[in-house]
């Protein structure tokens, strides 16, 4: 049977009508009724936390039904739950990534007819902790007798989890840092669980995102510029066999391949203390006490940060454990190595265990995504549901204000 033109163009109306549903008539602003009932619903409840310090404005709509205040209050909301309500002049020192939230943008998506949910979702976090956290501070407001205290220091990791990087996917490493702990997270799902030491006070591990990229195997150990002139320089004055000692060999840059130096050639008076460069270089050689143990695990990053073996493991008998300079050293770091060596990279155990018993610096490739998030959260939800609570071991929870 033919259909004529003219029964094409009403069948074309009609499938049109069909598919914006039950949205109704628009508004100036672009405003649907079932949009304006779907968003009253979203904050009669304060669903994604984020009416913060919009309150009055939420009040006036709800009693005005004001269609320009609602857009007004959507894009607050939608600002609060992309980038946190933490008052941002109290965030300094703490990593963030901030996302642009568009008015115009809004409004385009509230004219094609999407529901508010999904204007929402691209900015509510994927992180299991968001909701997880969330259903715990709605437990804590229900429960007679919960301090201010403990409702603000839920709800300030809270907004630290929507200041993590977007769209890194449900399968992660994630170093809690004042919890001393790192997990590689599957599918939301735990599946390496073990201790770690953090940076000092003064040299804190930072907050931040990036994938890793590569394992390697007996690391030599580049030692920073400021530990030279702090540390190294200043003993290797008063002991000249300081290096022989530590395992350290002198060189004109990081590569065992590059010229040797003795501290004989350079004038080491000149670079004790301060800050800057030094025209030289200190190396740590492979060995079972090499500042870095057997093997490090690299996430390329601005902050030279990883995570890494270490021969220190009696500070793993500690339950605070901030002393590193900024790296992540790693509480069974064999256990890393073989379970990323088996998921991740095209190599068996056996090779990356050939690799490391022969005591020479090799790497292996990392082949599938994998980022790793260093985070701050003071409240976490574990394994098996339980609300934990860490110390703020670097003040940061101190420091940071909400904005409501």
């Amino acid at each position: 049977m033919k259909i004529g033109m003219k029964t094409k163009s009403l069948i074309a109306v009609a499938f049109a009508i069909l598919l914006a549903g039950c949205v109704g008539p628009r508004d100036a602003e672009g405003w649907s009724s079932s949009q304006k009932s779907q968003f009253m619903k979203i904050l009669a409840t304060d669903k994604y936390a984020s009416i913060c310090e919009q309150k009055p404005l939420y009040n006036k709509v709800k009693q005005s039904q004001n269609s320009r205040l609602m857009t007004r209050l959507l894009v607050e909301y939608t600002d609060n739950l992309a980038n946190s309500c933490i008052d941002p002049s109290t965030i300094d020192g703490f990593g963030i990534y901030r996302q642009k939230v568009s008015r115009s943008d809004i409004q385009r998506k509230l004219m094609a007819g999407q529901s508010i949910e999904k204007i929402l979702k691209p900015y509510v976090p994927e992180y299991a902790q968001f909701k997880l956290l969330l259903a715990k501070y709605r437990a804590l407001q229900r429960t007679p007798g919960t301090s201010p205290a403990m409702l603000r220091k839920v709800r300030l990791n809270i907004e630290r989890v929507k200041l993590m990087k977007p769209g890194l996917g449900k399968t992660y490493v994630l170093v809690n840092i004042p919890e001393f702990k790192v997990r590689i997270i599957e599918n939301h799902k735990t599946s390496v669980a073990m201790g770690v030491i953090t940076g000092k006070r003064k040299n804190q591990t930072p907050i931040f995102s990036e994938r890793l990229q590569y394992i390697v195997l007996n690391p030599t150990w580049n030692v920073p510029d400021s530990i030279a002139r702090n540390e190294v320089i200043p003993k290797l004055l008063k002991d000249p066999g300081y290096l022989k000692k530590h395992r350290l060999v002198m060189r004109k840059d990081y590569s065992l391949d590059s010229p040797a130096l003795s501290p004989s050639q350079v004038n080491l008076a000149a670079y004790k203390g301060g800050k800057g460069p030094v025209p030289f270089k200190f190396i740590e050689v492979p060995s079972d006490k090499n500042a870095l143990g057997r093997v490090k695990f690299i996430f390329p990053n601005h902050h030279s940060v990883y995570m890494h073996d270490t021969p220190t493991k009696h500070l793993f008998k500690r339950k605070v454990r901030a002393y590193s300079h900024g790296c992540i050293r790693l509480q069974d770091p064999k256990l890393m190595l073989k379970y990323l060596t088996e998921h991740y990279t095209n190599y068996s155990f056996d090779e990356a265990m050939e690799k490391y018993n022969s005591y020479k610096t090799q790497y292996m490739k990392i082949v599938k995504p994998l980022p790793v998030h260093t985070a701050y959260l003071t409240a976490y939800v574990d394994e098996s549901g339980t609300l934990k609570l860490f110390p703020d071991i670097y003040g940061f929870d101190a420091k940071q204000k909400l904005t409501f």
